[in-house]
């Protein structure tokens, strides 16, 4: 399995707002690159965070992206998986339609109702007692053949996915914006690390609008 976080950040290194309000970071040109990471990859993954406060769909929206991934004999879209512990994915989410297969990955701690109201709109994963437990969660996903993972949020499950030594690269677009604020997320938040500090070998560096597209490899 190959894991690949990408994010978007203030050059501040703010995810959004304290407020958790979404905010336009990157442009165009960005946006048209995450298309195509998304195209390439079997599962686009985020947190449950994430989509209570955005809704987001993570679907390829170009087309001949699509087409592309039907011509390699691929799913017309990547699965998307929501990591939630306690099952609070809301059953209307974008993220469980039909457009593509959903993975919704839970605790021992989600209750039976939640779990019931879940199974008729993904597959669901259970790893973990109290949170998902990343390293058999994602054990479970390579065994359903999802081996090329975008993560694309939020802060706390990029920290855990980091802590769990599960990243194998990083892909962050900074833009021009200053968002500030101590209770802001950022890109790895949770309880962050005081010693044996993830070290990261950056692979590329790039001018993308008027930011920097940053391709960092993590070391062994």
């Amino acid at each position: 399995m190959h894991v690949v976080v990408n994010a978007a950040t203030s050059a501040d290194g703010k995810l959004s707002s304290r407020r958790r309000e979404q905010i336009a970071i990157s442009g165009e040109a960005d946006f048209e690159r995450v298309d195509r990471l998304r195209a390439y990859s079997d599962a686009v993954v985020v947190g449950v965070g994430t989509v209570l406060a955005d809704d987001p769909h993570l679907t390829v929206k170009d087309e001949s992206l699509c087409d592309e991934r039907l011509e390699r004999g691929e799913p017309k879209q990547p699965a998307r998986v929501v990591v939630d512990s306690k099952g609070r994915t809301p059953t209307d989410a974008a993220v469980l339609d039909d457009a593509a297969t959903t993975y919704v990955c839970l605790s021992e701690a989600a209750p039976v109702g939640s779990r019931m109201d879940l199974v008729d709109h993904a597959e669901l994963v259970t790893a973990g007692n109290d949170r998902v437990d990343l390293l058999r969660a994602f054990a479970a996903l390579e065994e359903q053949g999802l081996e090329r993972i975008m993560v694309e949020g939020g802060g706390e499950l990029i920290f855990s996915l980091f802590e769990a030594g599960l990243v194998d690269e990083l892909r962050l677009f900074v833009g021009p914006k200053v968002i500030g604020g101590r209770d802001a997320p950022t890109l790895a938040d949770g309880e962050g690390f005081v010693e044996e500090f993830p070290l990261l070998h950056l692979e590329d560096l790039e001018r993308l609008d008027d930011g920097a597209l940053l391709r960092w490899t993590v070391e062994d």
